[in-house]
């Protein structure tokens, strides 16, 4: 998984596997999607500063031992 953020175009592009793009899909004006043939390999998301998605947050939860 790769992701990239693009400041100066206000860009984050996130790759989920370096696969063959066979079709991309506009979800919205900003969101782009791009299918290899096992499913998702990229997202492409434009104002993503602006729109609040960037800087990306991960959340972590530890499971618990009991």
């Amino acid at each position: 998984m790769k992701i990239v953020y693009y400041e100066n175009d206000d860009i984050l592009f996130i790759e989920f596997t370096t696969g063959e793009i066979v079709r991309d899909e506009s979800v919205s004006w900003n969101v782009n999607i791009g299918y290899t043939a096992e499913g998702i390999g990229e997202m492409t998301i434009l104002d993503a500063r602006k729109l609040g998605i960037y800087p990306v947050q991960v959340e972590q939860v530890v499971a618990d031992a009991a």
